[in-house]
């Protein structure tokens, strides 16, 4: 059907790795820790389309035309630079739906019995009616392939032909997500690079605030997100690895990233404090969306050799997608840090306590202890560099609920509440610890944290031909505090 062209470079790669498909037994599932994932990975049945000579008949596929690996290497690239999990992700065009179910699926299925260290699950990067893309992520269950297979052909807006233009209008996604919600067991779907097509700070292109809204309203536990620090970070880099003076992370050539991550992320007080702020769980991811290594000629880098996903779980399927629908989930460039424990609880004896992505009640006007502990590896990282810890900042605001304007992207009550550098933590090894208390919590609020390897107090926007090894940040979801009336 289709013509095939892999690379001699990806099968040396194949030849190099294949040990650890073997050697690597997976770990028992046990109890929660974090678990290292990407959920946006390419394979070579992301195709590219040869249009033929006669326009009713449709575009002839070509495999590894787009991204090029097939997905076992995939994983054992993942494997390799540390991940415990992983999503295949392929998207496509006209009947690439059935390229998913006939031959991307038993591929999956191999390569999950070649590469039993990585938990592997099986989604797509949907085609957004009336957006742009995002992760759509199956529950392992026996009917995978063919919930995907029913979602793609009913819903992606490029898997018709002819081409039909009522399927590239945000009713259909609505109509999407009613249905995803409905299923048994239903998928999760994070935004892909929200702001990849903005062209100014707050000029948003194809996704915009209103629209994440109206998708988190209808069905909060599937349209869980976005990802907060898009790949293709290696897009300012030479095969060689030096800088590419006309390149930029991500590709975000219009309105740059902020620290390599999204201007929905990065800005304090916008658009994502601006959800925050109406107490949404609406969760932030970081992804390698690989398709082709940029020492291979591409702008990608591979899952987990830049950024990971960190999501609080156990070494299962089920519970790492449920970690990933409730927010238990810090990202993390350059391995920056590899943990991160963020703890609230009132200042009383034995009051319980709460973490990332959950949820403290307590009594108004309580005090409230902040505990933060990361680890800070102290190898060198990927890109053979030994980054540290500058610096730590609690970010606080209240909780206002609805936002009267769905189109806003503004939170003017999201604040520092504190810096931490080095004078602030204690150091065991490479643990730091450093505590707050904020005094006589008066509203309904939520904290997040985030740190830098560099001096900035805000991220600025990355210049073309920067190095993403030397601009490295970690974001963790929030936690939510919700006050009753005193007595």
């Amino acid at each position: 059907m289709s013509r095939l062209t892999t690379s001699l470079a990806a099968v040396a790669w194949l030849a190099a790795t294949s040990a650890l498909a073997h050697d690597d037994a997976p770990p028992a599932s046990g109890a929660r820790a974090w678990q290292a994932g990407d959920h946006h990975v390419h394979s070579q049945f992301s195709v590219r389309y040869e249009p033929g000579a006669d326009p009713s008949v449709p575009p002839t596929p070509i495999l590894a035309g787009d991204a090029r690996y097939p997905i076992p290497i995939n994983a054992q690239m993942a494997l390799k630079h540390g991940l415990d999990w992983m999503v295949s992700t392929d998207h496509g065009g006209p009947n690439h739906s059935k390229i998913n179910r006939d031959q991307a699926y038993p591929e999956l299925v191999a390569s999950r019995a070649a590469v039993p260290g990585l938990i592997q699950f099986y989604g797509m990067e949907f085609d957004t009616p009336g957006g742009d893309h995002s992760s759509l992520i199956v529950p392992h269950t026996h009917h995978e392939r063919d919930v995907l297979f029913d979602l793609e052909q009913r819903f992606s807006k490029r898997d018709a032909f002819p081409q039909d233009p009522s399927r590239d209008a945000e009713p259909k996604m609505l109509d999407a997500l009613k249905h995803m919600k409905s299923i048994e067991s239903p998928p999760v779907v994070i935004a892909n690079h929200p702001s990849r097509s903005a062209t100014a700070m707050g000029v948003y292109g194809h996704y915009v605030p209103r629209e994440f809204r109206d998708w988190n309203d209808l069905a909060p536990k599937v349209a869980v997100g976005m990802e907060g620090s898009p790949g293709h970070q290696a897009g300012a880099l030479r095969p060689d690895g030096s800088p590419d003076p006309k390149g930029y992370r991500g590709g975000y050539d219009d309105a740059p990233t902020l620290g390599g991550f999204d201007q929905m992320t990065a800005r304090l007080g916008g658009f994502w404090d601006s959800m925050l702020a109406e107490g949404r769980g609406w969760w932030v991811t970081s992804t390698s969306d690989s398709h082709r290594h940029y020492t291979d000629g591409g702008n990608d880098f591979w899952p987990g050799e830049y950024a990971k996903t960190y999501v609080w779980a156990s070494r299962t399927h089920e519970d790492i997608l449920d970690g990933l629908r409730n927010g238990r989930v810090f990202v993390a460039t350059g391995d920056l840090i590899s943990e991160l424990d963020v703890t609230a609880r009132a200042v009383s004896r034995s009051a319980p306590a709460a973490a990332i992505g959950g949820r403290l009640r307590l009594a108004r006007g309580q005090d409230v202890r902040i505990t933060i502990r990361l680890r800070d590896p102290a190898g060198a990282n990927h890109g053979g560099r030994t980054p540290d810890v500058s610096r730590v900042d609690l970010i606080w605001s209240e909780v206002s609920g609805p936002a009267a304007d769905r189109a806003t992207d503004h939170n003017p009550r999201a604040r520092v509440e504190r810096r931490f550098t080095s004078a602030d933590w204690t150091r065991e090894g490479e643990i730091l610890t450093m505590t707050h208390t904020v005094r006589n919590v008066q509203a309904d609020s939520y904290l997040r944290v985030r740190g830098a390897s560099t001096g900035e107090l805000e991220p600025t926007p990355d210049p073309a031909g920067e190095n993403p090894w030397d601009d490295l940040w970690f974001y963790a979801n929030p936690i939510f505090m919700d006050v009753a009336p005193a007595g």
